[in-house]
């Protein structure tokens, strides 16, 4: 796997984590979050309590330890030696586990993120005035806001009609769309997100308002080409996606003659300590 191995801090503690680009996740090392977790400095105390923690969530019948991956990670010796490393939802698992009063705004922020979708399951809306404000509190304009919840409603008709017409799963989604944005943005989602610095954010909320524009554009023109043609199935719906995609890079390259600027580029809403991104050159990969 394509990893960046970095280290994270909590308050004094040293968490090391390692990125896997090709999924898009930060593993982080077990035995150092609960060292942190319980204030142990000492590393064979901290190994030793998530030894003892290990095998009661085992007996439990936890499927929490078996999603643990053993991942080669920088040792105290400065030689690279296997240790437990978990993803973030993996974590959040194993913290419930932990009496601590480190891990307490933790377990409460878990109970009121939990309440909060019970709400949604029950009023939908709920969830698009969160995101909103979401938005808001991060410095995004109500142009652009509106744009990105209309972008979200064209792209979930699409997803509608791939569900119901024999695409299945996340996976041949992600093909899809994929398919959809290299076409009509010259570089594949994977690219862009590294054109605009990100890693893990979702990037759709990192676009430019000209981003969110051509995106929907291509998607929508694909729903509708699909729709004429009763497009069924990854073959059927590949080539739909290929269409859609090239209507909006026809009108991207129209605008980019006309201002003499890329609509594909390196702008985010990264905070500033954490900008890293570049300009962008779309029609590459």
């Amino acid at each position: 796997m394509n990893k960046e191995q970095a280290l994270a801090v909590f308050e004094n503690f040293k968490i090391r984590r390692i990125y896997d680009g090709n999924s898009e996740t930060w593993y982080f090392s077990v035995v150092d979050i609960i060292a942190a977790l319980i204030l142990q400095p000492d590393y064979q105390a901290a190994r030793n309590y998530w030894k003892v923690l290990k095998n009661r969530l085992k007996k439990d019948g936890s499927q929490t330890v078996t999603n643990c991956n053993r991942l080669k990670m920088v040792a105290a010796d400065g030689k690279m030696r296997l240790t437990d490393a978990a993803s973030p939802e993996t974590l959040l698992r194993i913290i419930q586990s932990v009496p601590s009063p480190k891990a307490e705004p933790i377990k409460l922020w878990l109970a009121k993120v939990g309440y909060e979708r019970i709400q949604d399951m029950s009023d939908p809306g709920r969830s698009l005035d969160r995101a909103r404000e979401y938005w808001k509190q991060h410095g995004r304009s109500e142009k652009w806001i509106q744009q990105r919840m209309m972008g979200q409603e064209t792209r979930n008709k699409l997803t509608d009609y791939w569900n119901e017409h024999e695409i299945e799963g996340e996976k041949e989604y992600a093909i899809l769309t994929n398919i959809i944005h290299r076409e009509w943005s010259g570089v594949s989602v994977k690219k862009h997100k590294a054109i605009k610095g990100l890693k893990t954010q979702n990037l759709r909320d990192h676009m430019s308002e000209a981003e969110l524009i051509f995106t929907a554009l291509a998607e929508l023109s694909t729903r509708q080409i699909a729709e004429s043609v009763e497009a069924t199935g990854m073959a059927e719906n590949t080539e739909a996606g290929k269409k859609g995609g090239r209507i909006s890079k026809k009108a991207r390259r129209e605008l980019e003659q006309k201002t003499g600027k890329n609509v594909v580029t390196g702008e985010n809403f990264l905070p500033p300590s954490t900008q890293k991104g570049l300009k962008g050159n779309s029609d590459e990969e």
